[in-house]
This record gives structure tokens, sequence and C-alpha cells, in this order.
């Protein structure tokens, strides 16, 4: 596969494609499933200052601030943020929406807590994702907590796919994956055919091992205080789809 490409990925997280083949999966009961275990995992009982990084169209955002946290969502894709902002107009809830790159997020000790949810973080370079990741510990408050959710690299090389295909009202979304140990990277040429139109969305995605997170984090000053294999709370291990780290400064 073709490796030499530069993701557009505003084109990529376009809502007209990603919600119309991800809303079955992201629906509300799967939104509060996870919004439970984030609020459980981080003790959020009493008002917390949250950032939600590439908060998307503000599943969680919203309805953390619909528990009365001080709420602030951060994407690089406007169109998504204004779906974000229309949901929280809905819920009547008060979110700060702000249109920004997570590489450049320039914060200095802001939140108690901040969040990076459902695999939105591994999409850089690993000099670009490193620096996400020194922004998020300069962003947190000291004793602030960060959660990390992504997908377990050990999961995916155990059970890994060459190709995947979503079908929704006689349209496809198609992935065309190639893995790269040597880079620990999956490269994945998305075809979408919908409406009788054709669309080809690549992208690449940094997975990482647990041993390796662990250092980065430590890297920029975060402490790991837990591994967690799914919103049920469930211990890492090789099973797990999900890898989702708790760090604290």
């Amino acid at each position: 596969m073709e490796k030499d490409f530069k993701p557009n990925w505003e084109e990529i997280f376009d809502p007209e494609d990603y919600i119309y083949f991800y809303e079955d999966m992201l629906n509300d009961e799967m939104t509060q499933i996870e919004v439970d275990f984030i609020r459980r995992e981080l003790d959020l009982k009493e008002p917390k200052k949250i950032l939600d990084m590439a908060c998307g169209y503000g599943r969680h955002a919203n309805r953390l601030a619909l528990l009365g946290h001080d709420v602030t969502g951060l994407d690089i894709n406007d169109r998504l943020l204004d779906m974000a902002r229309k949901d929280a107009e809905r819920l009547g809830v008060k979110v700060n929406y702000i249109s920004k790159d997570v590489r450049d997020m320039d914060y200095n000790e802001e939140f108690d807590v901040i969040i990076s949810m459902f695999t939105s973080f591994g999409y850089y370079e690993d000099e670009e994702n490193f620096k996400i990741l020194k922004n998020t510990a300069r962003s947190l408050k000291k004793g602030g907590k960060f959660l990390l959710d992504i997908s377990n690299r050990d999961f995916i090389l155990k059970n890994f796919l060459p190709y995947t295909v979503m079908e929704k009202e006689g349209n496809y979304m198609i992935d065309f994956n190639f893995i790269d140990i040597t880079e620990s990277r999956i490269y994945a040429k998305r075809i979408i055919i919908r409406d009788g139109r054709k669309k080809e969305k690549p992208f690449f995605i940094r997975v990482y091992t647990p041993t390796e997170i662990k250092l980065l984090l430590e890297m920029v000053g975060l402490k790991v205080i837990k591994f967690l294999g799914g919103y049920d709370s469930s211990p890492l291990s090789i099973s797990s789809r999900r890898m989702i780290v708790i760090s604290e400064k």
C-alpha cells in the first residue's frame, strides 16, 4: 500500500460521512456508558474544569457540562464544532468550543482534567504526537488527571484485519489496512461509496504498547496510575480492544 500521503483530517472526519457511518455505534446509550466511565474513573463528584481534546461533535463535552462541570472542547474541524454547539444549545448547557489544532494548545496549568476519547490521539508523526502530550501535561494543574483512550496495539496485532467493510442502506465504507510493525503505524486506504459516488480518504494512525505510552507520559511529567481495557473498567489485557491510560501530574 502507498504510504507517502498527507491525510486531510477535515475530509476524513467530514460529518456527512463520518457520522453517517458511525452514528449507530456512537449512540446515546454508548455515550452515556463512556461518560459514566469518565465520571467513575476520574472521581468527578464535584465540579471540575475539564478539557476535551479533539472533542468532535461534543458527545462527551456536552454531557459532562450537563453534570455541572466547566468544559472546554477543542477540535480542528469547524463543522463538527458547529454540531457540538447546536447540541449544547439543545441541552441547555454552556461549553467553550474552540477551533484549534491540539498541536498548538498553549494552556498553562488551567485544567483539573483532560480527556482524549475514542482514539483521537496518534494521527501525526511521532514528534508531533509527543508535542501533544507535552502540551497536555503543561495544560494540567498540579494533581490534575489525563484520561487517554486509544486502541490496544497488542489486540490489533493479534486480530489484524487487512480490510474492514461497513454497510449502511446500500452504502459502504471500506478500509484496506496495512500495518508497519517497525513504525507501529497502521496505514488505511479508506474508500467510501455513497449515493453512487466514490471518495478516497487515506489516513494513518500510530498505535502504542503500554510500556511505550507509559514512558512517553513519564517523559512529559505525568505518572501513570492505571491501565484499563474498556469502559467497564476491566483491567488491560492482550484481549482488550481499548487501552485506556489514566495519568496524573
